[in-house]
């Protein structure tokens, strides 16, 4: 595609743009720094949430980087990382052996329970009360229509 054929932000589309980027960061660092307190950060955190919300409180390590929005080679160093901090556990899949099961432990879900008070609460301090409902809304939206984009 030539330089002619771009089509460029206009100066109100890349202050949207720019503020959306800087927002999403803000909250990103925000939610993270409130996460260090319980040894965490937002990845593993997500990770706990996955676990904590599928049956048996285990899920197929695949699937696990695809509901966490995580490549799985991220998904395997973090899960590393978590295991020896005895959060998760690891087992080869039953019924296909290329596979495998991460399972949240009890000392990982005790944890999940401990941190998610102040996670929520951060969530509400940097987005939620931090804008009119109807932005709020608004936002909702247009994040749906943007994971709903296909490539």
């Amino acid at each position: 595609m030539s330089s002619n054929e771009v089509r460029w932000l206009t100066l109100p589309q890349q202050r949207v743009w720019r503020a959306f980027l800087d927002g999403v960061a803000h909250i990103q660092e925000g939610l993270d720094a409130d996460l260090r307190a319980y040894g965490l950060d937002l990845a593993e955190y997500e990770i706990l949430v996955r676990l904590s919300e599928s049956e048996g409180r285990a899920r197929r390590m695949s699937d696990l980087a695809s509901a966490a929005r995580q490549s799985r080679s991220r998904l395997t160093h973090t899960v590393t990382r978590m295991e020896r901090k005895g959060l998760v556990t690891r087992t080869p899949c039953p019924d296909d052996r290329r596979g495998v099961i991460a399972t949240l432990t009890d000392d990982g879900y005790a944890l999940l329970e401990r941190a998610a008070p102040k996670h929520v609460e951060g969530v509400r301090r940097l987005l939620v009360d931090a804008v009119a409902p109807d932005d709020y809304e608004a936002l909702g939206r247009a994040m749906r229509a943007v994971a709903e984009v296909q490539d």
